[in-house]
């Protein structure tokens, strides 16, 4: 795995001749090595239209491409880092909390909340969370950013978790997402997230969920 935790808010990368990692823009801390660093203007693995949709979403954050050898510190804002190993399942987390991941993974975009009806697009609106998530699929390594610390909360068949949409950070899995309100329309009115609205996640799998409702 390319990408460790140093402490709980920087990671480090090893970088290898013929390997990709990409990065969010002014993450890097230091690096030691022939390590370059160049703007990436396809989205990955992903390609164009990844890029693209991303760009749809309002999702369109800044990625650098990191090639050569050497080892690269990246932390980003103070925030708390998490490391996420994927092995063939695929990540859905919002563009804003990428920190790096490995270029052997797939990227592309997801609507959250999609089966969640039409309903469930005005609710998301209205909790002012990007309806578009990123998705990284395959084998390798992502760091993730939060806010206060991240928890990891097993899915499962018989228990679904309900998140709050500010709290969400990434989740995984064979998972089924839904927006959903304990409230009435005029009630919704003027509201920003809390218990008022609420991200119900059902299948198999884990979601990540930050300390703090603070956005990035």
């Amino acid at each position: 795995m390319a990408l460790r935790e140093i402490n709980s808010k920087m990671v480090e990368a090893t970088v290898t001749p013929g390997q990709r990692l990409f990065s969010q823009r002014g993450a890097m801390l230091a690096y030691r090595g022939e390590v370059s660093f160049t703007p990436n203007t396809t989205g990955g693995q992903g390609g164009l239209m990844s890029m693209v949709g991303r760009r749809v979403a309002g999702e369109a954050t800044p990625l650098m491409t990191v090639e050569g050898s050497g080892t690269v510190l990246f932390g980003h804002g103070g925030h708390h880092v998490q490391v996420i190993a994927l092995t063939g399942d695929t990540l859905c987390v919002e563009a804003d909390r990428l920190l790096a991941f490995e270029g052997t993974l797939e990227q592309g975009t997801m609507f959250l909340g999609s089966q969640g009806g039409v309903m469930g697009m005005v609710r998301g609106q209205v909790t002012g969370q990007g309806l578009f998530t990123t998705t990284l699929k395959g084998h390798g390594a992502v760091a993730v950013m939060a806010h206060g610390g991240v928890l990891e909360i097993p899915i499962t068949p018989q228990r679904p978790v309900h998140v709050d949409p500010q709290a969400y950070v990434a989740h995984h899995g064979d998972v089924r997402n839904k927006l959903s309100t304990a409230l009435g329309w005029r009630d919704m009115v003027g509201r920003g997230s809390g218990e008022a609205f609420q991200l119900e996640l059902s299948g198999s799998g884990a979601v990540y969920v930050q300390a703090s409702e603070e956005k990035l």
